[in-house]
């Protein structure tokens, strides 16, 4: 039964309004909570939700990041602009809430990791450290920064270092979701759980057709 849609038209729309129909829309979104180093070695944890991975050859992620209100930038930006690394580190049910911690508008002397009692590890390639307590994480060097505006860049990571809980992978590579036990952002304030999954295998086109005259017999 088809259903009528409303049609937005984001030239005609607020920022804010614009935000909120694609963060309410494009859900779940992956969080990642990015560690980065300054240059004077000051460490800072932040979570991101626009954030994606995009290409396996060569292995790129993407991060979605807004400036303050004054156009400078935040911290997580600087630090990637003068370093040229980071860390992107995978939030799981168990670290939610020091998760939220780090979103909180610290000021940049505070050590986020230590005020949400997450522990800091060294890098293998880089400088940035990952969060022991995450699930996994990836050791990037900057790829390409993309300014789209005033406000925002896409920042892409070149993924030079994977780190998965031993639990969590078997020899064949293969991760197991319940054991990464990621959380999703929704719109607004809210999170979603990954733990209700079920399988759906791409069909063949001649499995397609078998299923289409199987119906049509029926």
């Amino acid at each position: 039964m088809s259903v009528a849609h409303r049609f937005f038209d984001p030239a005609s729309l607020t920022r804010r309004d614009c935000y909120k129909l694609l963060i309410g829309t494009v859900i779940p979104r992956p969080i990642a909570l990015v560690t980065t180093v300054s240059e004077t070695g000051r460490v800072n944890a932040a979570p991101f939700s626009f954030f994606n991975v995009l290409s396996d050859d060569p292995p790129i992620l993407a991060l979605g990041v807004e400036n303050h209100a004054d156009m400078s930038f935040k911290d997580t930006a600087r630090n990637i602009r003068m370093t040229e690394v980071f860390t992107v580190n995978i939030v799981s049910a168990e670290i939610l809430d020091a998760m939220n911690v780090c979103a909180v508008p610290f000021a940049p002397e505070i050590d986020e990791l230590a005020e949400a009692g997450l522990t800091a590890l060294p890098g293998v390639h880089i400088a940035a450290p990952r969060i022991a307590e995450a699930p996994a994480a990836f050791e990037c060097h900057r790829h390409t920064t993309i300014e789209v505006g005033r406000a925002r860049e896409i920042i892409l990571g070149r993924i030079v270092g994977i780190h998965v809980r031993d639990d969590a992978v078997d020899a064949r590579h293969h991760v197991d979701p319940d054991r990464i036990d990621a959380i999703g952002r929704m719109g607004g304030h809210g999170y979603a759980y990954t733990r209700d999954l079920f399988d759906l295998p791409t069909m063949s086109a001649a499995e397609w057709r078998a299923r289409q005259d199987e119906l049509q017999t029926t």
